[in-house]
């Protein structure tokens, strides 16, 4: 990288590395944390090891947690009989954001992508599956991005919970292929509101 010294050159390529980073931004982080007390860079860097020594994922529904069940499957005044199932942690992040949704998730992993490798085993489907079974869930609301993978996934999904409980799928004012965390709080609570059953 021409201009800049090498020890300054491996921060910023490892900048990025990380998604939605240009080489703009990364040069712009990488100058703004030179620039930084050596207490705030250690405080920095304690935080990253931190979380990536002590996050894992819930038991029950495999959301991002640092405990052996999430806030919101251990929350007593969440709706345990409406579960919401989504493809990642930061898709339920952004449904939370809305406020409107009380019940329960069940983080998929991933969505169904044979292209990519990634069949139904990889996913956390048969642990979706048990849930529902033995549980008195009344209700599953596919959330999962409007794509080729997301459809697939949620006719799969419909498919296999139909004989268990009510599935529906929440209403989309997204163009086909937008990724559900970058939606809008207004979007997705109208999307929540406007979910409908799968026949």
């Amino acid at each position: 990288m021409s201009g800049f010294t090498r020890p300054l050159a491996r921060l910023i390529e490892q900048f990025e590395q990380l998604p939605g980073i240009g080489s703009r931004t990364a040069q712009r982080l990488a100058l703004y944390l030179l620039r930084q007390p050596e207490e705030k860079i250690l405080a920095f860097s304690n935080a990253l090891l931190n979380a990536k020594s002590q996050v894992g994922q819930c038991q029950k529904c495999f959301h991002l947690s640092a405990e052996p069940e999430c806030e919101i499957c251990s929350n007593i005044e969440r709706n345990k009989d409406q579960l919401c199932v989504v493809a990642e942690s930061r898709d339920l992040i952004a449904l939370e954001r809305t406020r409107e949704y009380k019940g329960i998730y069940h983080v998929l992993g991933g969505l169904i992508s044979p292209m990519d490798g990634i069949g139904p085993e990889i996913l956390h489907i048969s642990s979706l599956v048990k849930r529902v079974d033995k549980n008195d869930i009344k209700e599953v609301i596919l959330a999962l991005t409007p794509s080729v993978e997301g459809d697939t996934t949620s006719l799969y999904l419909a498919r296999l919970l139909r004989p268990f409980t009510k599935v529906s799928r929440i209403a989309y004012g997204l163009p086909m292929g937008s990724e559900l965390e970058y939606a809008d709080e207004v979007t997705l609570t109208r999307a929540l509101e406007g979910r409908r059953a799968m026949d």
